[in-house]
């Protein structure tokens, strides 16, 4: 009551946008494989690829982590079939057990069947070693380590006249040794987990599977899972980045069965029924290393090397040095390291109470 009239229909008709136009959606592609005329040579690529792969090599680079006396050395030894692995010195009670954490990287140049790869094994001496858990923390040098390598690679990929094939030193897979308790993670295994699976590829594996029977094994792989999902711990392969069904169901029989993997691992070879085997001799008889019935290794090895060595390398470029990459420059303020305000790597994840040891 007693305010103006006012004529709001023309007003508010004059304001109306007009409708944008919907952007256009790009055509599905069509097969017309059945409308060729005859053959193009489309498939020819594939050959190309292992041609060029087989002249340039590629490179890998595993990091294994886990307290002393596990088998890292031997394991990663029998995976590659080869001594690319030295067995770190085990502490002597008379020894001071030192207070950090070593990196140690080691290159080799593998080469089979023509192809050529130049593996890199980056052992972590001095990890898990400490009598307690003063020094919780110690996973920080191998954050730092493996940020420093996305670093490298990130100031060369954003050189003006950069080289045509960067040296890749990024850590593509992390062999994670959990202890064969039988009990449960310790402490400090769930706190490297947790940080580390945000940067690198974790798998994670029961060493010295032969100390305990089929039913503890069993028993302490459902254990494992269990403690890794309730405490949110993304091990590879991780469920968000399966690629289609085909990958979701057979990564899911992997995450579900074979995770952990319980693994024994071994470099010297015995006669068993007329063959010569990796394994290892207990009073009982020959641990066969390759055989499944024995172990999990086979599983391992042909799920690190022959199933899914090329998507940790692609998962660790697409996923892991992109959020990296995207981070750095962005606090950077888009400019390339070096030239902003940061001239040294992202620092690590901030540090959360040391957990009480068990």
């Amino acid at each position: 009551a007693g305010l103006p009239e006012t004529r709001t229909d023309t007003a508010m008709s004059e304001l109306v946008p007009e409708p944008r136009p919907k952007p256009a959606v790009p055509m599905k592609p069509v097969s017309i494989n059945s409308n060729l005329l005859g053959y193009i040579g489309i498939d020819t690529i594939i050959e190309q690829m292992r041609k060029k792969t087989m002249k340039t090599g590629f490179d890998f680079n595993i990091m294994v982590v886990g307290q002393s006396g596990l088998g890292k050395s031997t394991l990663v030894n029998t995976l590659f079939k080869s001594q690319v692995s030295r067995k770190a010195t085990s502490w002597n009670r008379e020894e001071k057990i030192p207070k950090t954490v070593e990196i140690k990287a080691i290159g080799h140049v593998i080469e089979e069947g023509g192809v050529k790869m130049k593996l890199t094994v980056i052992d972590t001496p001095g990890f898990g070693d400490q009598i307690n858990n003063e020094n919780c923390h110690s996973w920080e040098p191998i954050e730092k380590y493996i940020n420093e390598q996305y670093e490298k690679f990130l100031k060369e990929e954003v050189n003006i006249a950069r080289k045509k094939r960067i040296p890749d030193t990024r850590v593509h897979c992390c062999l994670y040794f959990i202890s064969p308790t039988g009990h449960s993670l310790r402490p400090l295994d769930v706190e490297f987990m947790k940080h580390l699976s945000k940067v690198v590829n974790i798998i994670p594996v029961i060493a010295k599977a032969d100390t305990m029977t089929l039913e503890e094994k069993s028993e302490f792989k459902q254990r494992v899972r269990k403690e890794l999902e309730v405490n949110g711990i993304e091990f590879y392969p991780q469920k968000e980045f399966d690629e289609d069904l085909e990958d979701k169901t057979e990564n899911d029989k992997i995450r579900q069965e074979s995770m952990p993997f319980a693994v024994v691992g071994s470099d010297k070879e015995y006669q068993v029924n007329g063959k010569r085997v990796l394994g290892r001799k207990t009073p009982w008889g020959i641990i066969e290393v390759e055989n499944l019935n024995h172990c999990e290794f086979a599983l391992l090895r042909d799920f690190v090397i022959r199933t899914h060595l090329q998507d940790l390398k692609e998962v660790t470029h697409n996923i892991h040095y992109e959020t990296y990459r995207a981070k750095r420059l962005n606090d950077n303020g888009g400019l390339p390291p070096g030239e902003g305000l940061l001239g040294t790597v992202l620092p690590p994840v901030p540090a959360t109470p040391c957990p009480t040891a068990e």
